[in-house]
C-alpha cells in the first residue's frame, strides 16, 4: 500500500470556519494526524452557526452540532479534542500537546495568541522546531487593520474586488461565494509543505504568516498594475469582458437556466455565427472586429439569446464547444454533484459514518488535485465533539486516569457544548418558500448513488420559492 505524503506528521488545528479547517482537512486526506481543538463554549461555527449548512437528512437529532453538512465536509478525517483555552489549565494542556506536535495552525486575531503567551517566539520555547501557521484577516504588525477580524465578505471590499464587481452604473457587489477563504486554505497548505521541507533540511521551525487581505489583492492584480502604470481605475462590467466580445450569460430553455458564452477572436465569432445559422453576421461591418462587437454588444446579446432560448443549457454548451466556441452551462449545486465529468475525475467520494452517528452514507467533495503514484482519499468523517479526548490526553500525552478525571470535572475538557447558538430548524419546503434554497430534490440519494431512498420517495420533485416582494 502506498504511503501517504504526510504520514507521521501531527498537526494541531485551532482554526475556525473555512480557511484553516479546510487546509487541515486536506492534510488529513494526505495522511497527517490532525487534532481539531474547540472550546466547550466556543464551537466552530460550522457546527452550529450561520455557516453550518443543513443537518444530515434535515434532522438535528440529539446532537445537532455533530450532524451539520459543512462541519463534516471540512473537518473530515480529524480527531476532536474539546479544551477550554480561556482558562490557564486548558492552555497548559495545549502546551503539552505542542511539545509533541509538528505543526500548529490558528486563525485567531493577532492579539489572542500573543495574549496567551503562545505567539511564535514563545511557542519556539516549547518546541524549537515547531511550525506555526497564522491565518489572519490583515496580518499582524503595526498596520491600522491588524486587529480587524478575518471576514471574507468585508475583505472583498478592502482588497479591491468589490469595486470592479457588479453591473455598469450599479453599486459595488460581493462576488458570490467567499472564495478568499479557499485561497487562504491553499496558502496555509503550501506554507505548511514549504515549512516541513525547510525543517527537514535545516532542522529548524518556521512561522507562516498568511494575510487573507493580500491573497485577495492578487485577484485584482491587473487593475492594481493598471493604476500604477496608467492611473486608470477599473470599472464594473457585469457579464461583459474588456477583451472578449461577445461575452455574456444567456437564457436557455427552462426556468432559471443559463449558458455563458465567451468569444476571444474573429475566428470564434465566425464559428458562433455559423452555429446559430447566421453566417452572414461574421461579414457585417458593424460586427467585424472586436471593437465593433463591443460597440454593438446589446444587439449581439439579443441574437445569441434568441438561439439559446430554444436549447437546454447542457445542449447549448455542448454544441458551442463542439463548434470551437468557449461556453459553459451555469451549474447549480445539484448539477455539480451529478456532473459526469467531475465524477470521472473522482471528485466526489463516498463516506460511511459510524452507525451510532445516525448519518449513514454520504457523498463528499474530495480534493482539487490527484497524485499519480499516491491515491488519496477522505480518511474518515468529521469527528463528533470531543470524540478523541481520551485518545489525545491519555494515548498521546500519557495523562493518568486521575488527571483526566480532574480536567473533566473542572470542565476543561468536555464532550458536550456548554453554549449553543439558537437552532433555526426549518422544514425543507419551508426553506424553499422563504427563499433560503432555490429548490430541493428529495431523490438526491438515489441520484448520488448512496443509500436508497425510502419507497415512494423516488419521484423527482422540485419545490421552488414563491416570489418575494422587492426590498
Amino acid at each position: 500500500m502506498a504511503r501517504l505524503p504526510l504520514e507521521g506528521i501531527r498537526i494541531i488545528d485551532c482554526g475556525h470556519v473555512f480557511a484553516v479547517p479546510y487546509a487541515c482537512g486536506l492534510m488529513a486526506d494526505m495522511g497527517a494526524e490532525v487534532i481539531k481543538i474547540e472550546g466547550p463554549g466556543r464551537l466552530d461555527i460550522t457546527r452550529d452557526g450561520p455557516f453550518s449548512g443543513v443537518h444530515a437528512d434535515n434532522r438535528p437529532g440529539a446532537d445537532p452540532w455533530n450532524r451539520t453538512a459543512n462541519f463534516n465536509l471540512i473537518n473530515r478525517g480529524k480527531k476532536s479534542m474539546v479544551l477550554d483555552l480561556s482558562r490557564a489549565e486548558g492552555r497548559e494542556v495545549l502546551k503539552d500537546l505542542i511539545r509533541v506536535s509538528d505543526v500548529f495552525l490558528e486563525s485567531f486575531t493577532p492579539r489572542v495568541m500573543r495574549g496567551w503567551g503562545l505567539d511564535y517566539p514563545n511557542m519556539k520555547q516549547l518546541k524549537p522546531d515547531i511550525i506555526m501557521v497564522s491565518n489572519t484577516g490583515y496580518g499582524p504588525g503595526s498596520g491600522p487593520y491588524s486587529q480587524y477580524p478575518a471576514q471574507a465578505t468585508t475583505q472583498e471590499a478592502t482588497h479591491g474586488l468589490a469595486y470592479v464587481t457588479g453591473y455598469r452604473g450599479g453599486i459595488p457587489s460581493k462576488a458570490g461565494q467567499s472564495f478568499v477563504d479557499f485561497l487562504a486554505s491553499w496558502a496555509c497548505l503550501m506554507g505548511t509543505a514549504l515549512a516541513l521541507r525547510y525543517r527537514h533540511r535545516y532542522k529548524k521551525g518556521l512561522w507562516i504568516d498568511v494575510g487573507m487581505y493580500q491573497l485577495g489583492c492578487y485577484t485584482v492584480s491587473e487593475y492594481i498594475l493598471d493604476w500604477l502604470a496608467n492611473r486608470l481605475l477599473g470599472e464594473r462590467l457585469g457579464n461583459r469582458h474588456p477583451s472578449k466580445a461577445p461575452q455574456g450569460c444567456y437564457p436557455c430553455a427552462g426556468d432559471d437556466q443559463w449558458c455563458v458564452v465567451s468569444v476571444r477572436d474573429d475566428e470564434e465569432w465566425a464559428a458562433l455565427c455559423r452555429l446559430i445559422g447566421k453566417p452572414e453576421l461574421a461579414q457585417e461591418v458593424r460586427f467585424a472586429t472586436h471593437r465593433d462587437r463591443l460597440a454593438h454588444h446589446d444587439e449581439i446579446d439579443g441574437i445569441i439569446a434568441e438561439w439559446t432560448r430554444s436549447l437546454a443549457k447542457f445542449e447549448a454548451m455542448e454544441r458551442l464547444q463542439g463548434a470551437g466556441v468557449p461556453a459553459g452551462a451555469v451549474f447549480d449545486a445539484r448539477d455539480v454533484n451529478l456532473d459526469p465529468h467531475l465524477r470521472s475525475r473522482g471528485f466526489l467520494e463516498t463516506l460511511r459514518f459510524p452507525p451510532e452517528r445516525g448519518i449513514g452514507e454520504r457523498a463528499i467533495i474530495g480534493r482539487p488535485w490527484r497524485l499519480n503514484k499516491t491515491p488519496l482519499a477522505v480518511r474518515g468523517p468529521g469527528p463528533a465533539l470531543g470524540e478523541h479526548n481520551h485518545d489525545v490526553l491519555q494515548g498521546i500525552l500519557g495523562y493518568s486516569d486521575a488527571r483526566y478525571a480532574d480536567l473533566e470535572q473542572a470542565g476543561i475538557v468536555a464532550t458536550r457544548p456548554t453554549q449553543l447558538r439558537p437552532l433555526a430548524y426549518m422544514e425543507m419546503d419551508e426553506r424553499v418558500r422563504r427563499g433560503r434554497l432555490a429548490y430541493w430534490d428529495p431523490d438526491f440519494k438515489r441520484r448520488l448513488g448512496t443509500e436508497e431512498d425510502e419507497p415512494g420517495a423516488g419521484v423527482p420533485r422540485v419545490v421552488r420559492p414563491v416570489p418575494r416582494d422587492p426590498p
